[in-house]
């Protein structure tokens, strides 16, 4: 059996280490799975990320879906979110995206989409789930098996849509460089440039499926070691940092700053809640404090659900789109429903373009607006049997705080809070604390050395 290290099964979809957990096996029988939950025969859009395995996993998702009767669109190498867009585009009844985001080299997934272009709800990953384990697939006859062709028009489709709602042109004014990381961002930005003459300069830019430049995450100490210090250098108005699938971004500033990846949501909570109409920001339970004091400028709201983006998509379907301003994590990952309600990390530097150029004011003048709060956040592996156990210490040693159990542990006092979790796509503890002002060292130190007790 696979060690829980390696292998992740959820309602989030297939995640592991291939050939150390993830096996081809489980990817043909999660595509069939998929191809036997969507029912009726239909068109369902494939694409993936460079990583080596990519291509055997891709094997294995095109036959699950042809032999349960699907016609498979194949993107071949794009951007999460350019998968999402063409399942709408292409009026598909779902899509599936092969890539594992932030995670390095050795990793992959399977993420699966309905018809919208959006991430299954809790229910329907219940029921994926179900049929997967059940291993009751609705396999066709010869003469009822899909069939596969590519679409090379996908990335300018969705392009196309970018410019509706992106002044692409004007936003040409700004130097920026881009940390690609090896992954999907690369080519898209190139085909920005190469048509609406923008000054995106990219480093890290060729694809890669085994060596990343760096490991591909958005956070401020990658920011801070990859991309920071060649921003001042090469006279850029920005800086940004993406995943390998595009759906994540982090920035720094014109001065080389590095800025937490939490300002993502911010900035962009900030811009559209003044825009109007909505007036609702959909988080979870890590993201930043700051995101009530931006709120309340506005009249606005925020609602805090459990971590994870089926948390904020079960949320989503609750309201109005013209109700709801931006939906988004403390990660980088921001989604807009006036487009497309996609998790999209391009689009998100677009508007962080836009603000800067609507309000004439540099990306660090920008944040000189906003009071300061400082986030500290640790990660921690797993030892599933104890985390029971662990939860009822920390409420324990910290009797005096407030007490919110939506996802693992919250506790919070006037002006600072900590929130301990079990991930769902790694096999770590996660841990994260906020204050306003300096840093809350020895409140993190303290809850990073009780859980560490339980790890070790």
């Amino acid at each position: 059996m696979p060690s829980g290290r390696s292998l992740r099964i959820s309602q989030v979809g297939l995640r592991g280490i291939v050939g150390n957990g993830l096996t081809a096996a489980q990817v043909l029988d999660f595509a069939a799975a998929f191809g036997t939950f969507l029912d009726e025969p239909g068109t369902v859009v494939l694409g993936r990320d460079p990583r080596a395995s990519g291509i055997m996993m891709r094997e294995g998702v095109v036959a699950g879906l042809l032999a349960t009767g699907h016609n498979v669109v194949d993107l071949g190498v794009t951007s999460t979110p350019v998968i999402q867009h063409s399942i709408r585009r292409l009026e598909a009844r779902g899509g599936i995206s092969i890539g594992a985001s932030h995670n390095s080299a050795e990793w992959n997934a399977l993420k699966f989409y309905g018809s919208r272009g959006s991430y299954l709800s809790s229910g329907e990953s219940s029921e994926l789930l179900d049929i997967y384990h059940l291993k009751k697939f609705d396999f066709k006859e010869w003469h009822a098996l899909g069939q596969l062709r590519e679409d090379g028009a996908a990335t300018d489709a969705y392009l196309d849509d970018l410019s509706k709602t992106f002044d692409l042109p004007r936003l040409a004014r700004f130097r920026v460089l881009v940390d690609c990381a090896n992954g999907t961002s690369a080519p898209i930005l190139r085909r920005i440039n190469e048509r609406f003459g923008t000054q995106f300069i990219l480093i890290n830019e060729p694809l890669e499926g085994r060596a990343f430049a760096h490991e591909p995450v958005t956070t401020r100490k990658m920011v801070a070691l990859q991309l920071a210090p060649l921003v001042k250098l090469v006279g850029a108005d920005a800086g940004f940092l993406f995943d390998i699938d595009s759906d994540r971004v982090a920035f720094s500033t014109e001065t080389g700053h590095a800025t937490s990846e939490e300002m993502v949501l911010v900035l962009l909570s900030d811009f559209f809640l003044e825009q109007g109409p909505g007036k609702i920001v959909i988080t979870n339970v890590s993201t930043t404090a700051l995101l009530e004091d931006v709120a309340e400028r506005y009249g606005g709201q925020v609602v805090r659900v459990a971590v994870g983006r089926q948390s904020a998509i079960d949320t989503l379907t609750g309201y109005r789109a013209e109700q709801v301003a931006v939906v988004g994590e403390g990660t980088g990952a921001v989604m807009r429903p006036s487009f497309r309600a996609i998790y999209d990390g391009i689009a998100s530097m677009l508007a962080i373009l836009t603000i800067m150029d609507r309000r004439g004011q540099t990306l660090s003048r920008l944040l000189d607006g906003y009071p300061q709060y400082s986030i500290l956040k640790g990660k921690i592996p797993l030892k599933t049997h104890l985390i029971p156990n662990m939860f009822q210490e920390i409420e324990d040693r910290f009797p005096d705080g407030r007490f919110n159990h939506t996802d693992g542990l919250r506790i919070d006092w006037p002006g600072r809070w900590v929130h301990v979790r079990v991930s769902q796509t790694e096999p770590l503890i996660r841990v994260i604390c906020e204050q306003r002002g300096d840093a809350p060292h020895g409140l993190f130190n303290e809850v990073m050395d009780l859980v560490r007790s339980y790890a070790s």
